[in-house]
């Protein structure tokens, strides 16, 4: 491709909203724009690296034995309606009408639009399992989009659906997928971990993140520092290894807090450390209020108590709900003395607790000295903290460490969830009805691209890796109007073609600063110079990720080139 014949608009300043490494640098070496907020155009070079890193894909899916179709973007309502999802996808599911007033959704996943297909078409155990397979944009409708391509309005997915007869069989489509995931994060280049993580709005259960390492991450992984395990923050859980202390239980004393509304301004008012006091927050779990206690130096961790009540939905309770019913805000509530209309319970620290200190459930109040069982009584105790770094790996294998990570990719157990509630059966060996079970992987396209630019990165330019790449080779003219350069230039342009190397080639009319800040821009691994050697028919050439640089003869320049890429 000659770069006078193609639009690569690169910039030189950083844009103002661009907070992300990825962000700034795709849109500074002209690879996408921003039509509105949160979605983008794909330039030319943007567009290339999208299409190598799909075929990587392609190539891995159709190597697992999955079948790529493509489905609608626009989903009618009445399939979401079928299994719920509808209600409690929340706010990021875009919804419309169309002109007769019949509700539509623009997808941001196609479970339901897949089992309605596999529903109509397929009724015997002997077309299991099957695979499909599509790679399409999907829509959220983020409340704030940002980092460019990594939490955008409009986005570019890889997803897949497995179904079978058995259990058996969706665990071995699990790991076929598991495999296949980590086959095309390692081409795409990227440095990853698969991780323990919570399947969300998605329904099912058993699910592992892949998660692209980056500072810039907004997930957090835990990990032990002895061992392979590791988990999505939300889903990584605590052991339960305290002890309850060898301390005489003192009298139950209320005090007056004034203006304390932290559990930090409690501790500093009351003269203990965090450790010494009890939190409470309320939350709504679906329709029933939960109080839910923790240590003070722990943070509560609403997927887990999710999880433990089994709900679909879980938020924190209004306040002026709560106030109306406990007769007090946020701030002042604890365990003792709260109706029977609302669950109490605690995480498995505060069973080893002693003499600590609680909100009095009135405002401006607290107690001192509190004691669980004698003082209050807990529904149940679980895990329902977030795990801190230090603490023991859940595995018993060393001690937890943090990470930030990009999700890239999903892969989740759904079991008969969907199924179930759209009634998509088959008939058995025994020619009875029996529940399709199912499973769903997914991989962001764009994400997994923007995940390599934050990896791939030095001194404010992109070094692409070399499976992913706009191109493989920058040819550059430093001054085409020079006959012996330009004759040079488009003879080994001509030659790389003709051996298959996919190059760029800076023809243009412009100074040679110019060139090599575009070309660091773009960055493409190996750039190719042609200028003032050009009489002698030598090149200057760059690899760019060693920063190792040669003088190469043209009759040498492609054996050199076959041999690093």
């Amino acid at each position: 491709m000659r770069q006078s014949k193609t639009f690569i608009p690169t910039l030189r300043e950083v844009p103002a909203d661009a907070e992300a490494i990825s962000h700034q640098l795709l849109v500074k070496g002209g690879y996408i724009r921003q039509t509105a907020s949160g979605i983008y155009s794909y330039l030319p070079l943007g567009t290339k690296v999208l299409r190598k890193v799909e075929a990587i894909i392609r190539e891995e899916m159709d190597r697992s034995g999955a079948s790529e179709m493509l489905m609608p973007a626009l989903q009618p309502a009445e399939l979401w309606q079928e299994t719920g999802r509808w209600k409690v996808y929340g706010p990021e599911l875009m919804r419309m009408h169309d002109r007769n007033n019949r509700q539509f959704a623009l997808g941001p996943t196609h479970e339901e639009v897949t089992t309605s297909l596999v529903r109509d078409e397929l009724n015997s155990y002997k077309k299991l399992p099957l695979t499909v397979y599509q790679i399409q944009t999907k829509f959220r409708d983020e409340q704030r989009p940002r980092f460019g391509l990594l939490r955008g309005r409009e986005f570019i997915m890889k997803d897949a659906y497995s179904f079978h007869a058995d259990y058996e069989s969706l665990d071995e489509a699990y790991k076929t997928m598991s495999d296949a995931y980590h086959r095309i994060f390692k081409r795409v280049g990227l440095n990853f971990r698969a991780v323990v993580a919570d399947s969300g709005a998605m329904g099912g259960k058993d699910t592992h993140e892949f998660m692209a390492l980056a500072s810039v991450g907004e997930d957090t992984i835990a990990f032990s520092d002895s061992s392979d395990y590791a988990a999505n923050i939300e889903m990584a859980e605590v052991l339960d290894q305290g002890q309850k202390p060898d301390t005489e239980a003192l009298p139950l004393e209320k005090v007056e807090t004034p203006n304390v509304k932290t559990m930090q301004q409690a501790a500093d008012y009351l003269g203990h450390t965090l450790e010494e006091g009890l939190k409470a927050v309320v939350f709504k779990v679906d329709e029933q209020l939960v109080m839910v206690i923790a240590r003070g130096d722990h943070d509560i961790n609403d997927i887990k108590v999710k999880n433990l009540y089994q709900a679909q939905m879980v938020e924190l309770a209004d306040e002026a709900e709560v106030k109306e019913l406990l007769g007090a805000g946020f701030g002042s509530l604890g365990p003792i003395h709260v109706p029977e209309a609302v669950d109490v319970i605690a995480d498995n620290s505060v069973k080893y607790v002693a003499n600590v200190s609680c909100g009095a459930n009135e405002d401006g109040y607290h107690f001192k000295n509190v004691n669980p069982e004698r003082d209050f009584q807990v529904k149940q105790y679980a895990d329902l903290r977030f795990i801190q770094a230090g603490d023991a790996s859940p595995d018993g294998q060393g001690t937890i460490q943090f990470a930030e990570g990009i999700e890239i990719g999903q892969v989740f157990k759904l079991g008969e969830f969907y199924a179930d509630k759209m009634q998509a059966k088959f008939l058995n060996e025994q020619g009875k009805a029996q529940n399709l079970i199912m499973g769903c992987y997914g991989i962001g396209v764009s994400r997994t691209l923007a995940a390599a630019v934050e990896q791939h990165s030095k001194d404010g330019a992109v070094i692409w890796p070399k499976a992913i790449s706009p191109f493989q080779v920058h040819l550059i003219s430093l001054n085409p109007k020079k006959d012996e350069q330009r004759e040079l230039a488009d003879r080994l342009y001509e030659r790389l073609l003709e051996a298959g190397v996919d190059v760029l080639y800076d023809d243009r009319k412009e100074r040679a600063g110019v060139k090599f800040a575009d070309s660091d821009l773009i960055g493409i691994p190996v750039r190719v110079t042609v200028g003032k050697l050009a009489a002698n028919g030598e090149v200057e050439v760059k690899f760019r990720d060693t920063e190792q640089e040669a003088i190469s003869h043209e009759n040498d320049l492609l054996d050199q080139l076959a041999s690093y890429l």
